[in-house]
């Protein structure tokens, strides 16, 4: 019998089930991967260890999609170069904000990510900030990007208080209603809002 083409399970593939498993659904199962693949879930276990493998192969395959090829940590724009993390990371995640509770909930492994965190450490260690503040700094990016990745999936209109509302909030909610760019807006002018803080502190 000839042989199949293409393999019917691979790392690859069972990121893909699985991903596309929690776009639909929040949550991911190995049976339920197992059944999408028409596998056994026993042959899953050829290529993942646990649900933690397959949540790290998920964060991998997201991340891949980030462009970090003309980003140099040693530059002496090490903001610039938090910048460009910064927006490749939160756009990678924008696409599937719903496994952001997920990749949150286990240690990161992954070696795309990994590679992203040394850029990070490299730039700030660069830019003369102190290992512990490093992680701090560090830490307050991750927060602030998986936030507005999260923000990028959520509903046209985020708040919907009705009477609730007082004057302020009314007004303000009026001024930015309908802008299909308000998650990136506000997540440009966040970062900058850090990124001009990191700046002060550096001085």
């Amino acid at each position: 019998m000839a042989r199949p083409l293409s393999p019917k399970l691979s790392p690859a593939i069972i990121a893909k089930a699985a991903l596309d498993a929690v776009d639909h659904d929040g949550e991911f199962t190995i049976q339920g991967i197992a059944k999408k693949l028409k596998v056994s879930a026993s042959s899953l276990y050829n290529h993942i260890g646990s649900k933690a493998d397959v949540v790290e192969l998920m964060r991998g395959r997201v991340m891949s999609r980030m462009d970090l090829s003309t980003v140099n940590s040693s530059s002496a724009d090490w903001a610039g170069t938090l910048h460009a993390i910064a927006l490749e990371y939160r756009n990678a995640y924008a696409l599937n904000p719903r496994l952001l509770p997920l990749v949150t909930a286990y240690s990161v492994r992954d070696e795309t990510t990994i590679a992203m965190y040394n850029l990070m450490a490299e730039a700030l260690q660069s830019a003369g900030f102190a290992s512990q503040r490093q992680l701090e700094i560090i830490t307050v990016i991750d927060n602030f990007v998986l936030g507005s990745a999260l923000d990028a999936g959520a509903p046209a209109d985020v708040w919907a208080p009705g009477d609730l509302a007082g004057a302020a909030l009314q007004s303000a909610l009026d001024a930015g209603f309908g802008d299909p760019d308000r998650a990136m807006k506000s997540f440009s002018f966040g970062l900058g809002l850090i990124l001009a803080g990191l700046k002060h502190e550096s001085l």
